[in-house]
């Protein structure tokens, strides 16, 4: 059976970092990741500003379930990674190049991968 390491690492308001917890798991359901976040939460973590995910099954919704007003934002990794998928082969080494800088987010960056593939790519645009 395959089992996977997840590690829970908090960052407070000064910069310092935390591992809440490592977990071994079978899958990554929402039942899972709610009763990680439950044990966080029994633990003294009160809120949660701002979660990083990779859109894991279920994981958004335990999130939002158990930490209402957390801003959650999907890994930019991850996003790329997802949007290869409605990119022609031909195509697809010119626009993971040019999405590699969304890495380091500008909205400059933005704006000109959006008129160079808007015409041709409007679901990743």
């Amino acid at each position: 059976m395959n089992k996977a390491a997840y590690m829970v690492i908090g960052i407070d308001l000064d910069g310092s970092k935390d591992v809440l917890g490592m977990l071994v798991g079978e899958n990554e359901s929402a039942k899972f990741w709610l009763s990680v976040l439950n044990d966080l939460k029994n633990r003294g973590v009160q809120d949660i500003l701002i979660t990083c995910v990779d859109n894991l099954t279920g994981f958004t919704r335990a999130i939002s379930a158990c930490y209402p007003k957390t801003e959650i934002q999907k890994c930019i990794i991850h996003q790329i990674r997802n949007s290869t998928p409605l990119v022609s082969y031909k195509d697809l080494k010119k626009v993971t190049a040019d999405l590699k800088p969304a890495e380091n987010f500008s909205p400059l960056g933005e704006k000109s991968f959006k008129r160079v593939y808007t015409k041709d790519l409007t679901d990743l645009a």
